[in-house]
């Protein structure tokens, strides 16, 4: 197999699960709005071709794909190449700014609920079993929990392994949806008039306000893109897109082998599923369990896209610093963040419990995945507008209405479990603003002290002062902008060692590599020492300082005691005495570190 074939396979474990299995759920969905009726099934399905034509092949596979940052794709990264453009404009920069925070909250709410919908929905085919009609709730619930945890627990293997691994298996779950699309469509082939936009357009004109119910069942089937653009760093573009033409296809006649079946059984409910028992009842049972396979699969593409999303938050320091595994020595942006991974699945299990079955999770499902797609769609009209490309400004602008109706459509099912979506994205919102103003105000009191600016302070304390015998290290992240409390324990506390040495430490691109660089010569006394190392090296900081003959007596390292009376800085410090601080990555002999405490009042 080539380069390039292995990567569109590993692309369908990891990138497609979710839209991959929107066709469990999303044709039954619909069909609790409104009568089978010929027209209205030809309508509906004319609905979900060209929705996922424009959403997840314009929107993400063409335009949102081509716009990225060494690699990485996602709302963050759009307003990382957009505030380069308006960074001169205040205004224009607080909005672009609250923009992303609020897309990047609403992907976060999206993620719990969709590894939620999609095992949910896959497990209660075990109903359609013989023998298995008595199957309750309860047990289904229990079944789905157990697959969801399996799920997470196998993170920590890496991205890359989870893809080879999944990726046969999406082929064949995606082989099966076309021959079993075909099969159907047989029986009824009238479906293929659905190919044609105008029966979609002839349905939103007769059906007027009503139709706007039905859009927002129509929208599960375009889950999925926003988690396939923030994917993008796991496996980089072009798999991606060339997979999409092989899923997009394959997604199409599955839709159209459903609605033939719907109308040659009207009465019909949980469509694929009883449309794959027609057609073969020795067939099913593995067909069920490959599902179930698919569902877990499409969930593994919302993780992996919640951990770039936060490690980009992280790196644009929108989110505090949480421990990152890097698993791939290929791409730096294949992680794993074991908070992040646990907090997920509780939540999962929390929004599973809360809804029990699929059915009531599709009601509170799309909020915040058209709110996601609407921001990314006014951010690339943004960044098109400055690049004065018009044909794509004018593509984006008519992709904010089409996002923009299925917003509106969705927020029809606020009051029937919506609201979630929005209580879910709340969370990490509400950490993200208290996070960034928090850091604001610490900058605004702590500000770093010039280098320039602390050299002659140095020089003086340290002719005049009786200096402490030995070697002291203290941590900066640049050794130009001094942390406020280097300065504070040199000039203002007068502990001056006979040797000071700065030392700083720089996380590469590449995977492998250490490369350090030591100045002895800023100053009688005062040294700097660059440590820049690979994302994937495990350095052994200590052994590093020996190679250099620095022997240290004391280690310092700066840490912020927030003090305050009010609500939101009380959380701010707790968020930072939760973070790790970054020494605990490193090898250094716990005897010698010193955290240097500055109170700050806020």
């Amino acid at each position: 197999m080539t380069i390039t074939g292995s990567r569109i396979i590993k692309s369908l474990g990891l990138v497609f699960g979710d839209v991959g299995t929107s066709p469990i759920y999303t044709l039954g969905a619909i069909l609790l709005f409104l009568l089978p009726t010929v027209k209205n099934v030809l309508g509906i399905l004319s609905l979900i071709i060209w929705s996922l034509f424009i959403v997840i092949t314009v929107q993400y596979t063409w335009l949102a794909m081509h716009l990225g940052v060494k690699g990485e794709g996602g709302t963050i990264v759009l307003n990382g190449i957009l505030t380069s453009y308006v960074k001169n404009n205040s205004r224009m920069f607080s909005f672009v700014s609250l923009l992303t925070i609020i897309g990047v909250a609403l992907f976060m709410g999206d993620g719990v609920i969709t590894p939620a919908i999609s095992i949910l929905s896959a497990v209660e085919g075990i109903q359609l079993i013989p023998g298995c009609e008595g199957i309750g709730n309860g047990s289904i619930l229990l079944i789905s929990v157990a697959i969801a945890c399996g799920l997470f627990l196998i993170q920590k293997r890496g991205t890359e392994r989870i893809a080879w691994a999944f990726g046969p298996i999406m082929l064949v779950w995606f082989l099966a949806l076309v021959i079993s699309g075909i099969l159907s469509i047989l029986s009824a082939p009238e479906v293929l008039l659905a190919l044609s936009p105008l029966s979609a357009v002839s349905f939103l004109w007769e059906n007027g306000f009503t139709s706007f119910f039905v859009l927002s069942a129509v929208v599960l089937c375009v889950t999925g893109g926003e988690a396939l653009y923030a994917d993008m760093g796991h496996l980089g573009k072009e798999p991606i897109i060339n997979a999409w033409y092989l899923v997009f296809p394959a997604l199409v006649i599955s839709y159209l082998g459903q609605s033939a079946f719907v109308l040659t059984n009207p009465e019909v409910h949980s469509v694929l599923f009883n449309m794959i028992k027609h057609e073969s009842v020795v067939f099913f049972v593995p067909f069920l369990i490959l599902s179930i396979a698919a569902t877990v699969i499409a969930s593994q593409a919302m993780i992996s896209g919640m951990f770039s999303i936060v490690y980009q938050g992280m790196t644009t320091h929108l989110l505090p610093k949480l421990r990152i595994d890097f698993t791939s020595p290929d791409l730096r942006s294949q992680i794993y963040i074991d908070t992040v991974n646990w907090l997920l699945l509780f939540a999962v299990i929390i929004v599973m419990v809360e809804f029990g079955t699929s059915e009531n999770l599709a009601s509170a499902y799309g909020l915040a995945v058209t709110g996601t797609m609407t921001i990314s769609a006014i951010l690339m009209t943004l960044i098109f507008f400055h690049k004065n490309d018009l044909l794509k400004l004018g593509i984006s602008l008519f992709l904010i209405g089409v996002d923009g109706v299925f917003l509106f459509s969705a927020l029809l099912k606020f009051p029937s479990g919506a609201y979630w979506s929005i209580f879910v994205a709340a969370i990490p919102l509400l950490i993200i603003l208290i996070f960034t103003r928090g850091q604001e105000r610490l900058h605004a009191v702590l500000k770093p002290v010039e280098l320039e600016t602390f050299l002659p302070a140095f020089r003086k304390k340290y002719t005049s002062l009786k200096k402490i015998e030995g070697t002291a290290v203290f941590f900066t992240r640049d050794p130009h902008h001094l942390s406020s409390y280097i300065e504070r324990t040199m000039i203002k506390d007068e502990i001056i060692f006979d040797d000071n040495i700065l030392v700083s430490i720089k996380i590469s691109d590449a995977p492998f590599g250490v490369t350090t660089e030591f100045d002895e010569g800023i100053v009688p006394g005062l040294h700097s020492f660059r440590v820049t190392t690979g994302y994937m090296e495990l350095i052994n900081l200590e052994k590093i300082l020996r190679k250099y003959e620095i022997d240290e007596t004391v280690i310092f390292y700066g840490i912020e005691n927030i003090i305050s009376r009010q609500a939101i800085w009380i959380l701010y410090g707790a968020i930072k005495r939760l973070t790790p601080d970054f020494v605990q990555f490193y090898s250094l002999p716990a005897d010698k570190i010193h955290g240097v405490i500055s109170r700050v009042e806020m």
